[in-house]
């Protein structure tokens, strides 16, 4: 997929937000190429609209947060995470308040709502964001890199401190197919303990049972279960894809990942755009490019595999 997409129809939905324990609605319309995907809080005179761009993000505290000015639009990764999955490129979103509705807690029904607003292809081709050298961001234990590869690859290495969560390792090697079969559906998780904290302070007043996995001292909470047997670093993979797609181009890189999560997925991606020298941007046409995130051009030949 060479070209910019972007929605064939506009679809609206509603949900609760995870924090702000409001019922917010969301439109998402078509937007021509070139557009990315722009936030308009259309509950504000007058809207506000704000891009999903990584140098826009203000927050990365238990989500990641785009704003301009005093408006803001929380827990975005999802949704972008959703977009960049189905090959969206360009979109409005239209959301009357200050939080993307948690939904089920993964990036399953927004994806179901693309499909059924469809996708249309345009002329423009993609820009796409090829590492040329390696770039990392380390915080103490927690690591994130991203490495020159021929094709977009997330190795993350999840590890928590809980009797009843075991470390998980999983690598995933983009692919439409494979990101909306395998990963969509993992759902956001997290510790009881926590949860009752985070309440306290006035946060996550939207969570349930029913829009997160929520972990006891004896294991998962949920009547129904798991998902995956690791849903919990396919979600971390999730958040992932939403967050690195605020790089404002389709990454081909590898990226690799221990205990990282929205705030070093954010500086990740700042250092690198900061860093001219170590990517490039090719504007690819069907004559180089020869299968989605398969390189055939011979100036990119010392990419690894």
């Amino acid at each position: 997929m060479i070209f910019q997409q972007t929605l064939g129809n506009k679809v609206t939905f509603s949900g609760i937000g995870l924090h702000t324990g409001k019922t917010i609605t969301i439109t998402l319309r078509p937007a021509e190429p070139g557009t990315g995907v722009v936030f308009h809080r259309v509950d504000l005179t007058p809207a506000v609209s704000i891009e999903a761009h990584a140098q826009n993000v203000v927050n990365t505290r238990l989500s990641t947060t785009i704003g301009r000015g005093d408006a803001s639009v929380s827990t975005i990764e999802h949704l972008m995470a959703a977009l960049y999955g189905c090959g969206v490129d360009n979109a409005h979103v239209d959301i009357n308040g200050p939080e993307v509705p948690i939904m089920d807690g993964s990036a399953a029904p927004f994806v179901a709502a693309i499909v059924k607003a469809g996708i249309k292809e345009s002329k423009k081709p993609r820009k796409y964001l090829v590492i040329k050298k390696p770039v990392s961001v380390t915080e103490g234990d927690k690591k994130a890199s991203i490495i020159p590869s021929r094709h977009y690859k997330i190795s993350f290495d999840m590890q928590f401190a809980h009797p009843a969560v075991k470390s998980q390792f999983r690598s995933f090697e983009f692919s439409q197919s494979s990101f909306t079969d395998e990963y969509a559906a993992a759902r956001t998780f997290g510790f009881l303990a926590e949860v009752d904290m985070m309440k306290a302070h006035g946060l996550a007043l939207g969570g349930s049972l029913d829009n997160a996995v929520v972990i006891g001292d004896n294991g998962v909470m949920n009547p129904e279960g798991l998902r995956f047997q690791d849903e919990f670093v396919r979600h971390k993979i999730l958040d992932s894809v939403g967050d690195l797609s605020l790089a404002g181009h389709r990454l081909i890189g590898h990226v690799k990942a221990t205990k990282s999560g929205h705030d070093l997925n954010h500086k990740l991606v700042m250092e690198l755009l900061k860093r001219p020298d170590c990517y490039t941007l090719i504007e690819f046409t069907p004559q180089a490019f020869n299968a989605p995130f398969n390189i055939a051009l011979p100036e990119l030949a010392w990419l690894e595999a």
